[in-house]
């Protein structure tokens, strides 16, 4: 809980302590469909001999993560960041409205008043560093569709 804390003081002065949670457990979220859909795509690359265009076939995966919105995508960015997200993350819900439609809320992504690339970076690499991957976390936590395994 203490990786969260330190995550709520990097955004501490520039967004409303309200908010926190707006921030902080939409990027777990996303970096976690963004791992579950990592495994998927190992097993079935394993499963049809490499077949690459089974892999990535929407069929394989519980999210369909669109071409340019996986988190290593977001995270490869140094500028605009915020937009970068914002527009992943609305392709994401697009492509599995049934599934996530509004979860990904009204953050202020875009508005670098309040969440600077410099910020919103740091956020991103404080989350995911020193053994904070979602791997490592037992199955038992997670709902439908956030599982490590079929």
């Amino acid at each position: 809980m203490s990786k969260i804390n330190e995550a709520a003081n990097i955004l501490r002065g520039m967004i409303d302590a309200a908010d926190f949670k707006q921030y902080i457990f939409l990027l777990l979220f996303f970096k976690r469909i963004s791992d579950v859909w990592d495994e998927e795509f190992r097993n079935a690359m394993e499963e049809s001999g490499g077949d690459m265009d089974y892999a990535k076939f929407r069929e394989q995966h519980w999210f369909d993560i669109p071409d340019g919105c996986h988190w290593e995508n977001i995270r490869s960015k140094s500028v605009y960041v915020g937009k970068h997200l914002q527009n992943a993350l609305r392709k994401i819900e697009n492509a599995n409205f049934e599934q996530l439609h509004d979860v990904f809320g009204d953050a202020q992504w875009i508005n670098k008043k309040r969440m600077s690339d410099e910020k919103m970076l740091n956020l991103i690499e404080h989350l995911f560093k020193d053994g904070f991957e979602f791997e490592k976390c037992p199955p038992r936590h997670y709902g439908r569709g956030l599982r490590i395994s079929h």
